[in-house]
């Protein structure tokens, strides 16, 4: 019998965290079989973008709490072409001035801030996403040459992979999953490992210890009524102690985001599973 080969997708973002590059470690702990999949913690949605490729029947819902970001998943899903045709227009104008210019108005139509987004994803410093506490995007400008700020053949890929999944923007809690049909990736922002290296803010919303505990209640309660839940997190004391009635394990990842290139390097991360 002819094998046929899955589509290979790829996230069209650069994501601080983002597990692209940890999805082969992942593969032996993913459930052989669901029927809906979930992920509440979109960003660049490396996970849902495999999912896309090896399993193009299951029902797929991807929601995150940040406004812009759905804006642009949305975008990319039923505009995509007029959203290159202005990508293609921020790669022109590219430089440090413009820049700050466009990074300090948000304003315009849905495409337009979808736009924006795309662009100072491809031009901030690392890739990073982070909001001040009136939601206003403030990471500095990158140190790229050349940037891709609008790759055609990706967005065009992106867009066919998303015509099939459900996006919404909501919080991780409301998911309406409940049976065993059901598998649900959680990729919070992680539990500090020092003062030095915690990065809770992702948008204007913290993510401390007290949001950690609603998390696990929530992967508890979804794990009672059958639902197969994984969930990703830093290496610690506390994260071990709060899933200590789960399956823990250890995945081998980079550290990608410190101010001081000889303390990035491999680090050990959990991977937490109710199955």
């Amino acid at each position: 019998m002819l094998q046929v080969q899955p589509t290979h997708y790829r996230p069209f973002l650069k994501w601080a965290g983002g597990k692209s590059k940890l999805i082969d470690q992942y593969i032996p702990y993913f459930p052989l079989s669901f029927t809906n999949y979930y992920e509440p913690f979109l960003g660049g949605g490396a996970v849902f973008f495999y999912f896309c490729g090896v399993k193009p029947d299951a029902n797929k819902f991807i929601s995150d709490i940040n406004p812009e970001l759905i804006n642009t998943y949305c975008c990319i899903k039923n505009n995509v072409e007029p959203l290159i045709s202005l990508l293609k227009t921020h790669q022109l104008q590219h430089n440090r001035d413009y820049y700050y210019k466009v990074r300090l108005h948000w304003e315009g139509s849905e495409i337009e801030r979808a736009a924006r987004f795309i662009y100072l994803n491809k031009t901030c410093f690392n890739g990073l996403y982070r909001e001040n506490l009136r939601g206003l995007f403030n990471v500095p400008m990158g140190k790229y040459k050349n940037p891709t700020i609008c790759n055609e053949d990706l967005l065009r890929s992106v867009s066919v992979a998303i015509q099939s999944a459900a996006v919404s923007l909501k919080p991780y809690d409301e998911i309406s999953s409940k049976n065993e049909q059901d598998f649900v990736y959680f990729d919070p922002p992680y539990y500090p490992l020092s003062a030095t290296s915690s990065f809770t803010t992702y948008s204007r919303y913290v993510f401390k210890e007290a949001e950690q505990i609603k998390l696990r209640d929530t992967f508890a309660e979804l794990a009672n009524w059958g639902v197969k839940v994984m969930l990703s997190n830093s290496n610690c004391a506390f994260v071990r102690e709060l899933y200590a009635d789960f399956n823990i394990y250890e995945i081998l990842a980079s550290r990608a985001i410190n101010s001081k290139a000889e303390k990035r390097g491999k680090i050990t991360e959990l991977l937490i599973t109710s199955y």
